[in-house]
């Protein structure tokens, strides 16, 4: 059975056994607000895992995307403020527009320079990071001043769970926006002529140069996408927690980086999938949320994603070797 050999399968069974070990050792897991919370968790990450997995394929990689989504974030809803404008849609907009930019920027210096992807987007991050707080400043955004229209957007719940002392709880319509996501990266890598390019690119660059596909026009789509999805997610998450931080995103990279390699994906590149990715940000976000909810010290935390970025890179690079024997 081919389903069954599946590196996607494997992470289901790995997924579906640790949620029944951390629901006997702790049974408030399966609480309707824990749940709801859990998959809330997800859009973020998941949003930005989406553009880090197609970095991935091409067998690039993108460490710069948590400071571009910081910046995007906080010029959009600085110019709100500054301006009054009192809709979402141009917002939105203008901080894809800054993503693409910034990922535009990272794929020229990658492909005109044939410099390697983790400098250029470390040295990308830091000055994307440094410019924002040295030109804009470190002033937060808080509620009181946070545009109303944002805090509407992302207000919305679905599945409300109605509690014994009369509270509510449900889930949070974002997370359709994410699904809609990694339905539309998934048809477009599976589906057409640029996806399959970021799969031979990553799986040789001269195979692919050969066969005529264009190095260039795939380096400038994986980064221009990666910077405007995380630019979209700096939005959405300003909007979700109604405010806006310049700082924000300070070491997301690693658990987004995380959750793409714990879902399959291929440090070398050309082996990877939306689904995987997906059940590996699920994965990371639950165990994160088991922690807290044990009550796990924050350095301890930091220690187990460590750990797993460690096992699973061990675990894929070693499944790559095997397959190449």
């Amino acid at each position: 059975m081919r389903v069954l050999q599946r590196s996607e399968t494997l992470i289901a069974a790995v997924l579906v056994t640790v949620m029944l070990v951390i629901g006997l050792i702790n049974p408030a897991f399966w609480s309707a607000d824990n749940l709801f919370s859990i998959l809330k968790s997800n859009v973020i990450v998941g949003i930005m895992a989406l553009g880090v997995l197609l970095v991935m394929l091409s067998g690039g990689f993108d460490v710069s995307f948590p400071a571009i989504a910081a910046a995007a974030m906080y010029l959009s809803v600085k110019t709100m403020v500054a301006v009054g404008y009192p809709g979402v849609a141009l917002p939105f907009l203008g901080a894809v527009a800054i993503g693409i930019l910034c990922g535009a920027i990272n794929g020229f210096l990658v492909w005109k320079f044939r410099m390697i992807p983790l400098i250029v987007t470390l040295g990308t991050g830091a000055m994307v990071r440094g410019l924002l707080l040295g030109v804009m400043g470190t002033s937060i955004v808080n509620i009181d001043r946070f545009p109303p229209a944002l805090i509407e957007f992302a207000r919305g719940e679905v599945l409300v769970s109605n509690h014994a002392d009369g509270s509510q709880s449900g889930l949070s319509a974002m997370i359709f926006i994410y699904l809609a996501l990694a339905v539309t990266v998934h048809f477009v890598l599976r589906h057409t002529m640029i996806g399959r390019s970021v799969y031979a690119l990553g799986g040789s660059s001269e195979a692919a140069n050969r066969v005529g596909i264009s190095l260039s026009k795939t380096i400038f789509f994986v980064y221009c996408v990666a910077g405007a999805l995380a630019g979209f997610a700096g939005m959405l998450h300003s909007s979700m927690i109604w405010l806006a931080n310049p700082r924000d995103f300070v070491g997301t990279d690693l658990e987004v980086i995380a959750a793409v390699v714990l879902g399959g994906a291929s440090i070398f590149g050309g082996r990877g999938s939306v689904l995987g990715t997906m059940l590996g940000v699920f994965m990371l976000v639950m165990v994160k949320n088991s922690l807290i909810v044990m009550k796990v010290d924050t350095t301890w935390q930091l220690v187990v994603i460590g750990s797993i970025i460690v096992i699973a890179t061990a675990a894929t690079a070693w499944r790559d070797r095997k397959r190449l024997v």
